[in-house]
Parts: C-alpha cells; structure tokens; sequence
C-alpha cells in the first residue's frame, strides 16, 4: 500500500489550505467529448485522453470501454482513493483493499421498451479491505470515507441538470 505518512501530509496540507480559503477548492470542471466515427467518443480534458464505445450489438465497434465502465470505475476507483485518504488520517493500517461496483440495468429503456428508468436500479460496492485493525476501526474509517467521497454523492444524491444548445447551421 502506499505511503500513509506521505497520503497523511497531503491530506492535511489540502484540508489546511481549503479551510483557510474555500475558493481555492471550488471551480468547474470541463470535459469534451467528441464523436469521432460511428458512436466512438473521443474523451479530453486536460492532459488526458480517453475514448468510449459502445459493443457491437449495441451499434458501436467495441474498441473502447463502455460509459457505464467508465461511470462505475469513477465510483469504485474514489472509493478506494478515499478509504485510503481517511486511513492514512485516521492512522488505521490497510495492507490490501478492493472495491468492486455492481449495479443492476434494464437496457429496454435504454431504447424505449422498457418503463424502467434508463439508469440503474440499484448499486452496490463490495469493499474487501486487509488490516490489523479491529472492525470497529475499519468501520468508522469506511463510515468517515464515505460520507465525504466525492463520487458516492454523485452517485446518490441528484444534481440539478442543465442542457444548453449551440446550433450551428451546416453550410452545402
């Protein structure tokens, strides 16, 4: 497992800073996603560059992770990223851990077949840890994560939703 002392001192670098001014830890985040070829998506933000796709019986070429993949491994992946955060600030020892996501789909209404909401029905995450802490220690650590994991609120609680068009009138 990492360093907890390093994950301990940036942990409370960050909070200091973001107690002291609020703003430095507010802004927006931008993500573009253009559809490059049939329903691949290219993915950019930053640096970083991710393509999407959808299988073959869906219409798409199979040559990229799925959103849904993409959406459960933000969940599963800040998870694990705030259980270790929390550990190395709680001092708790964790020598293994492993978050799995499942979650329950009803496609049909995906492509209007279906009267389920197109989301998912229900999501669970599975998380294994290994410790010499005791499971009361392990439990509060894993309370404490989850109440402040950024992804498990994104997950849980609805944000409003806002869409804005940009019309651009094709020439020919």
């Amino acid at each position: 497992m990492p360093d907890q002392d390093k994950i301990r001192a940036a942990f409370e670098r960050k909070a200091e800073i973001l107690a002291r001014r609020p703003a430095i830890g507010q802004g927006t985040a931008v993500t573009k996603i253009r559809i490059r070829e049939g329903m691949v998506c290219d993915v950019e933000e930053g640096p970083w560059k991710l393509t999407v796709d959808l299988g073959e019986a869906s219409g798409g070429t199979n040559t990229a992770p799925n959103p849904g993949v993409y959406g459960r491994a933000a969940l599963g992946s800040c998870l694990a990223m705030s259980y270790v955060m929390w550990a190395a600030k709680l001092d708790v020892p964790i020598s293994h851990l492993e978050v799995e996501v499942q979650a329950d789909y009803d496609a049909g209404s995906h492509y209007g077949v279906s009267d389920a909401p197109p989301g998912y029905q229900e999501v669970r995450y599975l998380v294994t840890v290994e410790s010499p802490a005791s499971e009361a220690d392990l439990l509060h650590l894993l309370d404490k994560a989850d109440a402040h994991t950024p992804y498990l609120d994104v997950f849980g609680r609805a944000q409003p939703m806002r869409r804005e068009v940009r019309h651009l009138a094709s020439v020919g």
